[in-house]
């Protein structure tokens, strides 16, 4: 079994404003991956009683899936963690958009002042 550290060295690094707002997407993110890795045994399951194989804890931890296998349960990662972090994503789109009408207004004011 692999023994995975407890705690992470170093400061914590701080993404928001508010502490608050850092701690729960830090408990989001660490329950994502629990729920991804989940969905990963589960599919794994799934395939070997598919298979007709016997399933046991052991037969799970050593499965090696496929190119294939890999490649789905890529995309799928990708689609969970975009629909997790949708917000995250829409306020960064909205800051860069914010970024983009100010640059463009500051070189609008510019010209016209010229």
């Amino acid at each position: 079994m692999v023994e995975l550290q407890r705690k992470a060295r170093g400061e914590r690094p701080s993404y928001f404003e508010d502490p608050s707002v850092d701690k729960l997407m830090s408990i989001t993110l660490a329950l994502a991956g629990e729920v991804a890795v989940l969905r990963d045994r589960i599919d794994t399951i799934e395939r070997l009683s598919g298979d007709g194989l016997t399933v046991s804890p052991q037969a799970v931890d050593d499965y090696q899936p496929d190119e294939a296998v890999r490649e789905a349960r890529n995309a799928w990662r990708d689609t969970y963690l975009d629909v997790i972090l949708r917000v995250v994503h829409q306020e960064r789109e909205d800051f860069q958009r914010q970024l983009s009408e100010e640059s463009y207004d500051s070189v609008v004011e510019t010209i016209s002042t010229s």
